[in-house]
């Protein structure tokens, strides 16, 4: 029963979208119902049918294959004394952050076959089939699901300067809900490769559901239906493409290490903040007697009745709320480390719910992180940019949390998908600084709960 609370959730999200909406009277139901549609039938099919639940575990097989590729290149550089137990993928720095560098090589090695355009323009002309929004929208929004929001505006590169805010809206939501391929094996990592199959179909489900969201909190001006955006001069020219295969696999290797010490960076810094902040709390909390004050306690009574309505049970709703905070005000690396280590004492319901909340770039971090690469391409779209910010943000959180609550009304009637159990996530040694608000703490290694 309380995983059909998620249907009171799912009309919630759409109502608080309404609520934000510039114009009320442009929400065009040709875009908004199919998108949605499309959203909620990845959630069908993955988690409610027997074959979709066998592709999308086909598909993390492949993946997972993938993975263990990264893994020999890893072995070479570090050594078993580092890649084998007790550290391994036990580390953060070993486990997660190599994956990116070889993912982020291997998508540089398909653009230059030209595999990743043709799956690309398959993809976003299925969307723009399907939801009716321009071509330029659709290709920026299947971009996004392979790449993420820092590499997907080079694909509409040349019309970026030339679109519309509810178009730059869309481009930008988009950008908040979904994750890059090059990461997504570092967040299996994190959790464990058993959760992929999540990670999978969340990626999918935030094409459709940042298109969702986009549209009815920022619809098209009627009198720009059909109108595609033009080609600005200034923003046609193309980047230098490499000479061979040996040069794009290199230069992805090279734009693979620049995310990943970034990453590397941004976990290290919010994770010493979030101690900080942790250690401030309990004294405070000291002089009034309250123990477990924290970060997480915090912002996870602030989220906990946000996922009690996304179909988690409310036992639990406070440790997934904490996570989907800290995804929020931090970034997802952070929280995806958190559910590493609290998935133990979690159901597999609760578990699943929260992978598709967390998985998405919708932190305030990504406002900054569009203005520069998106307002770097187009420098006249910078001021709509940093406008639409905070309006992106809550689009794409909305986003993920319809993606949850689809999931968590799916498995009202469906089981979570079957599973080995989980290995060794890649996380740092236990500290008070990302213990989540469970009272209590297993190993994450054990396996989930039934729901």
């Amino acid at each position: 029963m309380e995983r059909l609370i998620g249907l009171l959730g799912i009309v919630a999200l759409l109502a608080i979208a309404v609520l934000f909406s510039s114009n009320r009277r442009w929400i065009r139901l040709r875009i908004v119902i199919p998108a949605f549609l499309l959203q909620a039938g990845f959630a069908v099919l993955v988690i409610g049918t027997p074959w979709g639940r066998a592709v999308i575990q086909a598909m993390s097989n492949g993946v997972s294959n993938l993975l263990s590729y990264a893994d020999e290149g890893t072995r070479f550089l570090f050594g078993d004394v580092l890649t084998q137990a007790p550290y391994g993928k036990a580390v953060f720095a070993i486990g997660a952050l190599p994956v990116i560098i070889f993912f982020a090589s291997l998508i540089s090695v398909l653009y230059y076959l030209g595999i990743m355009q043709l799956i690309i323009k398959w993809v976003g002309g299925a969307i723009q089939k399907v939801t009716g929004i321009t071509k330029v929208e659709s290709l920026g929004a299947a971009a996004n699901i392979f790449v993420g929001q820092s590499e997907s505006p080079l694909v509409i590169r040349p019309y970026l300067a030339g679109l519309t805010p509810p178009q730059l809206f869309s481009v930008m939501t988009v950008g908040m809900a979904g994750v890059a391929g090059t990461i997504l094996g570092a967040y299996a990592g994190m959790i464990g490769p058993h959760l992929l199959p999540y990670l999978l179909a969340a990626s999918f489900m935030s094409a459709p559901g940042g298109i969702l969201m986009a549209k009815i909190m920022m619809p098209d001006d009627p009198k720009d239906i059909g109108i595609e955006p033009v080609v600005m001069p200034e923003a046609s020219h193309d980047e230098e493409k490499p000479a061979n295969i040996i040069m794009a696999a290199a230069q992805g290797a090279q734009t693979g290490v620049r995310l990943a010490v970034a990453v590397g960076a941004m976990v290290m810094a919010f994770v010493a903040l979030v101690a900080l902040a942790n250690g401030l709390l309990a004294g405070i909390g000291s002089w009034f007697s309250i123990d477990g004050l924290s970060f997480q306690a915090v912002i996870g009574t602030i989220f906990r009745p946000v996922m009690w309505l996304m179909g988690v049970p409310w036992e639990e709703s406070a440790t997934v709320g904490g996570l989907f905070g800290s995804k929020v005000v931090l970034n997802e690396f952070v929280a995806f480390i958190d559910l590493g280590r609290a998935q133990g004492d979690m159901s597999a319901a609760a578990v699943a719910i929260a992978t598709f909340a967390l998985c998405g770039f919708a932190n305030f971090s990504s406002i900054a992180i569009q203005m520069a690469v998106t307002g770097g391409l187009a420098p006249n779209q910078r001021p709509m940019i940093a406008k639409l910010g905070l309006k992106a943000l809550l689009a794409g959180s909305l986003s993920n949390l319809m993606s949850a609550a689809l999931a968590g009304l799916m498995l009202g009637v469906a089981p979570p998908l079957a599973a080995p159990p989980p290995t060794a996530p890649v996380t740092a040694a236990p500290t008070k600084a990302t213990s989540t608000t469970t009272p209590k703490s297993t190993p994450a290694t054990e396996p989930a709960k039934a729901p």
